[in-house]
């Protein structure tokens, strides 16, 4: 299994716990699916560029480089930031957590992971990565 692919793996799991945490602890359950937006991004950063990010403020620059060379990429930016700043930063930091919008914020993480992975995994501009 690549490095690529281990990241999705670990971020659709991290999906899971979110989703299994929604009703238990709805601040933990952000978090978890800030997480799995994070690993799936550094997964297409990744199979992109072939360097894995080592801490979130290079994942969102290198997300942003991307982004000026590929519309299709340019198009995750709004809810790659939703993310961070309203599941991570409001919700999870700051303990603001109005359960309806975080709730859709986190069940709508498993479309952000899918459309990232079948951007990394996109023949035209994966690079060989093992």
């Amino acid at each position: 299994m690549s490095e690529v692919e281990k990241l999705f793996k670990d971020a659709e799991e991290l999906y899971r716990k979110a989703v299994a945490e929604i009703g238990k602890d709805i601040r933990d359950a952000a978090e978890k699916a800030w997480a799995a937006t994070l690993k799936s991004t550094d997964a297409l950063i990744l199979a992109r560029t072939g360097e894995k990010p080592v801490r979130s403020d290079i994942t969102t620059d290198r997300l942003h480089e991307l982004a000026l060379k590929d519309s299709e990429v340019e198009a995750l930016i709004g809810r790659y930031h939703t993310r961070s700043d309203f599941l991570h930063g409001r919700c999870f930091y700051m303990g603001v957590c109005p359960p309806e919008p975080v709730k859709r914020r986190i069940i709508e993480t498993k479309e952000y992971i899918e459309d990232v992975k079948k951007l990394a995994l996109s023949s035209r501009h994966r690079r060989d990565i093992r």
